[in-house]
């Protein structure tokens, strides 16, 4: 079996790993990674068939890297393979399914609307933060019911989760405070009667209630409306800005013909991938090209690497709206398929009709990566419009 010491979680990494997911993928169909005890899968066909096989790849030991984190998380919907994981996961999902989608839409539109106009009417703004953050922060965080305090510190706690992804390296030891802080806050503020009745925290103690799921699954349960509707809709709407500044003929497709909004949002995900890699653990011996791996085994599926696979995708690291490519794994696939993909396609779109309509050329003025042991992407990214 290929082995590589490369550090995945490394500062380096973080900020342009693709030149280790080619050394990687050039290696073979798994290599393991002995810095970390890991075997990861850098190609799309091993990942995406990892992705729809629960069973042999099972989440429920945990998906992150870090044997302490993945035991105290074990049991979340995140970290739980079928049946208890398809209990959770319906609860979980009925705020978030496309037909709900559809009575938030004029609200999401609208806030668009009103962003779009302020920025593009400046000339000159963070794309980042003053842009990508909005809708989030602005609806969504309020979709989800939380106390003010909750309010006022999802972005910080979502990231901090994120961090916690990832080996205990300085990154994860600094952010385990505010991990602690969020629990702290599930269990004891976020509850019924400071909770917003008609908010999507909420819901989940009425389905409790009502037999649905055990109470003592809800506080851990608000970990999938805190990080999954933030920091990676974020990202991948500071992505998309980002690639059309850097391909104004592509901008110049979308803009002259709607449709292509959904193919570019879908090709944005497979060439910028807002999080790059969970883990699985095998149930039993499982061979893949040609190499057996024990039982229990840790494998690494590295999404980041996969969508860029020219195997799969033919000149992978060009940007090109017209590709469609509806079968990337950014939203993974299988039982763990993203829950809030339709809320991401909606605020995404949405933006992207409104700068479309006000919009001729965006030009980077400066950026900064975000460094975090489970995101990738922009931090900053100024620009200006005409």
């Amino acid at each position: 079996m290929p082995s590589s010491q490369v550090d995945l979680f490394s500062e380096r990494a973080r900020v342009d790993p693709y030149p280790i997911y080619d050394e990687l993928r050039e290696l073979g169909p798994v290599v393991r990674l002995t810095r970390h005890d890991l075997y990861a899968l850098p190609r799309y066909e091993e990942v995406r068939a990892a992705l729809t096989d629960w069973r042999t790849f099972s989440s429920a030991r945990g998906v992150f890297v870090d044997p302490g984190i993945n035991a105290q998380l074990e049991g979340i919907t995140l970290c739980s393979d079928p049946p208890d994981h398809t209990t959770m996961r319906a609860v979980l999902g009925r705020p978030l399914r496309a037909d709900r989608m559809r009575e938030i839409t004029p609200r999401i539109e609208a806030e668009a609307r009103h962003i779009v106009e302020e920025l593009v009417g400046r000339g000159r703004f963070d794309a980042a933060t003053e842009l990508a953050e909005h809708l989030p922060m602005a609806v969504v965080s309020e979709l989800v019911g939380l106390p003010d305090r909750g309010r006022d510190k999802m972005l910080e706690w979502a990231a901090a989760i994120w961090n916690v992804q990832g080996p205990a390296n300085e990154r994860f030891v600094a952010s385990t405070p505010s991990v602690e802080e969020f629990m702290a806050f599930a269990t004891e503020e976020a509850v019924p009667g400071r909770l917003d009745p008609q908010g999507w925290a909420a819901h989940l103690y009425e389905a409790a209630d009502r037999g649905e799921m055990p109470h003592d699954k809800c506080p851990v349960m608000m970990l999938d409306y805190v990080t999954p509707s933030l920091d990676t809709t974020i990202l991948a709407i500071t992505n998309l800005v980002r690639l059309f500044a850097d391909n104004p003929d592509q901008w110049d497709l979308l803009r002259v013909d709607r449709s292509w909004i959904p193919h570019a949002i879908n090709e944005s995900l497979r060439l910028e991938t807002p999080v790059p890699q969970f883990s699985r653990v095998l149930t039993e011996e499982h061979e893949i090209g040609g190499v057996v791996l024990p039982a229990g085994a840790r494998v690494a599926l590295l999404y980041g690497s996969a969508n860029r696979d020219h195997r799969q995708y033919p000149d992978p690291t060009r940007f090109d709206i017209t590709r469609c490519p509806s079968d990337h794994l950014a939203f993974g696939r299988g039982e763990h398929v993203c829950v809030g993909m339709h809320l991401a396609r909606l605020e995404m779109g949405a933006l992207l009709e409104q700068l479309a309509d006000r919009v001729h050329r965006f030009e980077v003025v400066s950026s900064r990566p975000m460094i975090n042991n489970g995101l990738r992407g922009l931090a900053r990214l100024e620009v200006t419009v005409t």
